[in-house]
């Protein structure tokens, strides 16, 4: 009997906690206008979130392309300057030339490409040894220092031999030149 008593009060205590259960929901229960209207107010910030999320991928991938763009104007750059230096007379061509070859690798040494440009391609540069002058009107005579070391060194020559060819040669420039 004692069992039978102990299962009669578990039953009994199941049904007042359906009973309670019951009345708490109930009290849950939310008006259908209401539940309407935080539905819709969910799936708004749902997709307001959506719609946010896409704009930071979107802001994401064109920061992205702009930092490529601009590391790629910063080399560019800096190509430019060390074509410049080089001495590089047709600045465009050779510009292309070194871009073509600096395309698709991770590290670039520009220095050895323009070195490298530099010895391949010598006639996209122009001569070394000479510092290039604006050249004057043709009215006017040129005193670039190519012509003053050319007169300078037949003065040498005439001086050093004391020969007299070297010495009309020497007088012979002057004249033109001078």
């Amino acid at each position: 009997m004692n069992t039978n008593q102990s299962e009669q009060e578990i039953v009994r205590a199941d049904q007042g906690r359906n009973f309670d259960e019951s009345t708490t929901d109930a009290s849950k229960l939310v008006p259908i206008t209401e539940s309407i209207r935080y539905r819709r107010r969910a799936q708004s910030a749902e997709k307001q979130a959506q719609d946010l999320a896409d704009q930071l991928t979107q802001a994401n991938k064109t920061i992205s392309q702009m930092s490529q763009d601009l590391e790629g104007l910063q080399r560019d750059q800096e190509l430019t300057r060390k074509l410049t230096a080089a001495g590089a007379t047709d600045l465009e061509t050779a510009l292309l030339v070194a871009k073509a070859r600096i395309e698709g690798q991770a590290e670039v040494d520009i220095d050895a490409c323009v070195e490298q440009l530099r010895s391949e391609k010598h006639h996209l540069f122009g001569p070394q040894d000479e510092i290039l002058t604006q050249r004057r009107t043709a009215g006017a005579k040129d005193r670039t220092t190519h012509n003053q070391t050319a007169l300078q060194r037949a003065a040498v020559q005439a001086a050093q031999s004391g020969s007299r060819a070297d010495m009309q040669h020497y007088l012979k420039l002057r004249r033109t030149l001078l």
